[in-house]
């Protein structure tokens, strides 16, 4: 045979690419956004510009299948794209296909999420689980500090994933920018990436929908405020990243938002965009939230209707004894949501947070007020802050007994019962799922005519 047509050959060969180097390019996703009864986002990013659309139909009907118009990712909006599908109807299974320029790409897990009932004026609230949790570092050792890497447990993940809910929420630092990321808008978006497409976290953001806020290590530099001259920067990409129906107002940015599921009415809140900064003097002007959002929370919160108003922040709320951050600290904000609480005889008002790389269940009884409830889960995967024995908040006394815990795990909210005995039940669990506490608060003991010895109620000790 000729040597020359062997050697071309040879060369046709070692450029023609591997069936593996031909695959669509995906970079992270699909993860699911917001789910509502008509509407449902989806999340996907690539690793080069392709296109993105989706095959979905309704899990008993496949043959009713649509595909959705194409949609291009782009290097400037960081190859993601959210693919919205709505005129879907309420109470139904939907599985769905993504094709990455004309191709299907297959995931080792399935596809498909449930739309929101409708049960209004029909049935009683369905019974719903609410996962969440808060500072999740990811390792990437050329731009971590020396030492020991910080971050760790991911596989907590993947019990995530396995654990049935009808929804995540992310309370902050959910990314954390390091010195080489929040000094210009394309850092902070590369560590958004990096930490997006991490292995572990992937059938989670495809499990259940996904809601977030930030805190400060995702929106800049530790303990950000106002000043931080990228805010905006920094908010275009939460957005890019974090599909909601709505965040903020018109005329005020910002990452806070509502969202409703069954008889739970949330709002998620910005502790970050309008806030003082903590070394500044403390005045009538000092606030975390801002005027706009703090007044768009009231008028919210006196709106609904909802038996359960969960109201979540990047920081404690609640929590008297800290002397890191915390709403408590700025009491225009603190002093100005209890009063108004109270005042408007607001029920079944609830509080979750991060930040603070333990969790705990903060109780606070006020004088004509039910208690209120601050569950604070912390860390996902960043280190774990460990009290010394000397530690003032060792002996909070404003801590529900047994709540304390000092490793790596996430909470839920389980909002279950029918009619007036509805009630949520809140757990604590462990990177590998195993529960380290539960306690249970009916719905009637967050009103304004409780009983008169309601407290919270704690379940048998977990075998």
């Amino acid at each position: 045979m000729n040597t020359t047509f062997l050697r071309r050959l040879a060369l046709v060969v070692l450029l023609t690419p591997s069936p593996s180097s031909a695959q669509p390019p995906l970079h992270a996703g699909p993860m699911l956004g917001y789910v509502t009864l008509r509407e449902a986002a989806i999340w996907v990013q690539t690793a080069r510009s392709a296109t993105v659309q989706l095959r979905f139909f309704p899990e008993a009907q496949p043959t009713w299948a649509r595909l959705t118009p194409p949609l291009l990712t782009r290097e400037e909006e960081d190859l993601a794209t959210t693919v919205v599908l709505a005129g879907l109807e309420p109470g139904t299974r939907y599985r769905y296909e993504l094709y990455l320029d004309g191709e299907l790409v297959e995931r080792p897990y399935p596809l498909a999420f449930a739309t929101q009932p409708l049960w209004q004026w029909r049935t009683d609230p369905p019974d719903v689980t609410v996962l969440f949790g808060s500072c999740a570092y990811i390792n990437e050792a050329p731009y971590d500090r020396p030492g020991a890497p910080y971050g760790g447990d991911f596989h907590i993940f993947e019990t995530m994933a396995a654990t049935p809910a009808e929804l995540m929420l992310w309370l902050g630092d959910n990314v954390y920018t390091r010195e080489v990321d929040f000094h210009t808008p394309r850092g902070i978006a590369a560590r958004y990436r990096h930490d997006r497409a991490l292995p572990q976290l992937q059938r989670l953001l495809a499990a259940m929908p996904h809601l977030a806020i930030w805190d400060d290590h995702d929106y800049g530099p530790n303990d950000s405020d106002r000043s931080y001259h990228l805010r905006g920067a920094s908010l275009a990409v939460f957005a890019r990243y974090w599909p909601a129906i709505q965040l903020g107002l018109p005329e005020v940015p910002g990452v806070f938002q509502q969202f409703s599921l069954a008889d739970v009415d949330f709002f998620l809140l910005d502790d970050r965009y309008h806030r003082t900064p903590n070394r500044a003097p403390r005045d009538a002007t000092s606030t975390m939230l801002g005027a706009g959002q703090l007044q768009w929370l009231k008028e919210a919160l006196a709106y609904s209707r909802a038996r359960f108003k969960v109201v979540a922040l990047g920081n404690q709320v609640l929590n008297p004894s800290t002397r890191f951050e915390g709403l408590v600290h700025y009491p225009g904000d603190y002093e100005g949501l209890l009063e108004f609480i109270r005042a408007a005889r607001i029920e079944g008002v609830f509080f979750i947070s991060g930040d603070r790389h333990h969790t705990e269940l903060i109780r606070v009884q006020r004088e004509g007020m039910y208690p209120l409830y601050d569950f604070t889960s912390s860390p996902l995967t960043a280190g774990p802050r460990r009290m010394r024995d000397d530690d003032p908040e060792n002996a909070n006394p404003h801590r529900v007994p047994g709540t304390l815990l000092q490793e790596r795990s996430f909470g839920s909210l389980t909002f279950e019962g029918r009619g007036d005995e509805r009630r949520v039940v809140l757990r604590a669990r462990a990177a590998d799922g195993t529960l380290r506490w539960e306690r249970t608060i009916p719905a009637r003991d967050l009103t304004f005519n409780r009983p008169a010895e309601a407290a919270v109620r704690s379940a048998p000790a977990p075998r």
